[in-house]
């Protein structure tokens, strides 16, 4: 009989369509557009003048911005969806609310080599991409016109990353908070109010213990299939200490997080024959005290990351209630990703 659940931080209610449920190993990932040849990639070293001037890179001091010699590189998108010139100027159209579309879109070239998943890198060059991420969000902290920072990754043509082969992924600073982050905030917030505690690391702690929807626990992370996922084979990755933060994380912290980050990832590919897959860091919005001001999220809310695996879509249903349907148990879900050899 098919299950409804409920998420326990935002309501929203899945249905674990058990009656349509596939085994594990039938969620093979379908084939998706071939990647354009490497030599038509703009990302690999030497192709430096194919993108717009760096903003931020690790390479050696002794080599010049722009040239080659790098290990990892933050540019401008060359198609921005918002601009970082000019005003805000939020204003009424009627019963309309519009702003100027100001913001941030950097794009993230997480390697000097041609490949195209992150899950193929190291565990050290992807805590130099968390480096990047924090050194870039905190960067734009500085800018008051600027509410949140959305860290992503888009991997394969269905999950929008087009054709070309190169590990990258993006980040956009918008002037307001996102409406998926802002449902979140309230669901913490609204338990931390009832319990005095992180919602977050009840779910930790919680899932520790019952091990049945743990896929990994190294170091000082957790992967989890959520007990109410909205997609096959979602996974989070949290912090099993309570933070509300990714900018805070320490040197140490940001290597065991490629660690967790790479196997995880690699445990998809392997076991799901490298489907396309998107991610989001959802963490606390820039706090300038004011009136108003939710002096608890410190407290209340816990960063962490959302991996969606593109294997199912979501169709008239969905979009008219709210709901997703997700055709197998997360328990046997997390089950098929422990037993992946990665």
């Amino acid at each position: 009989m098919p299950e409804l659940r409920k998420d326990p931080i935002i309501g929203r209610w899945v249905i674990i369509a058990t009656d349509r449920a596939k085994r594990p190993d039938q969620f093979m990932g379908q084939p998706d557009k071939p990647f354009e040849p490497q030599e038509s990639c703009p990302f690999c070293e030497g192709r430096e003048s194919k993108t717009p001037p760096e903003i931020y890179a690790y390479r050696p001091k002794h080599t010049p911005a722009n040239t080659p010699g790098w290990d990892l590189r933050v540019v401008p998108s060359i198609a921005p969806f918002l601009r970082i010139e000019g005003d805000i100027d939020r204003r009424g159209k009627g019963v309309y609310d519009v702003t100027n579309g100001i913001g941030a879109h950097e794009i993230i070239i997480e390697t000097n080599q041609h490949i195209a998943n992150m899950a193929d890198l190291s565990a050290e060059q992807i805590a130099k991409v968390v480096t990047a991420y924090i050194a870039r969000v905190s960067d734009l902290e500085r800018d008051e016109r600027f509410k949140y920072v959305l860290v992503f990754k888009n991997y394969g043509w269905q999950a929008g990353a087009g054709r070309i082969g190169h590990s990258r992924s993006q980040l956009i600073a918008t002037p307001v908070n996102p409406k998926r982050v802002k449902e979140e905030l309230a669901g913490a917030r609204a338990y931390y109010d009832y319990h005095e505690r992180c919602i977050f690391c009840d779910l930790v702690k919680q899932e520790i213990c019952a091990k049945e929807r743990v896929v990994l626990d190294i170091d000082g992370f957790i992967a989890i299939v959520p007990f109410a996922p909205r997609f096959p084979f979602e996974v989070w990755i949290m912090p099993k200490e309570h933070s509300c933060d990714f900018t805070s994380l320490a040197p140490l912290q940001r290597l065991e997080l490629g660690k967790i980050l790479k196997k995880t990832l690699l445990k998809l590919k392997i076991g799901l024959n490298d489907p396309p897959y998107n991610y989001v860091i959802h963490t606390a919005p820039f706090r300038r005290p004011k009136a108003g001001y939710w002096k608890s999220i410190d407290q209340d809310y816990h960063w962490h990351i959302e991996i969606t695996p593109r294997l199912t879509r979501v169709a008239g249903f969905e979009w008219g209630t709210g709901f997703y349907i997700c055709p197998i148990l997360p328990e046997d879900a997390a089950k098929f990703l422990r037993e992946v050899e990665a």
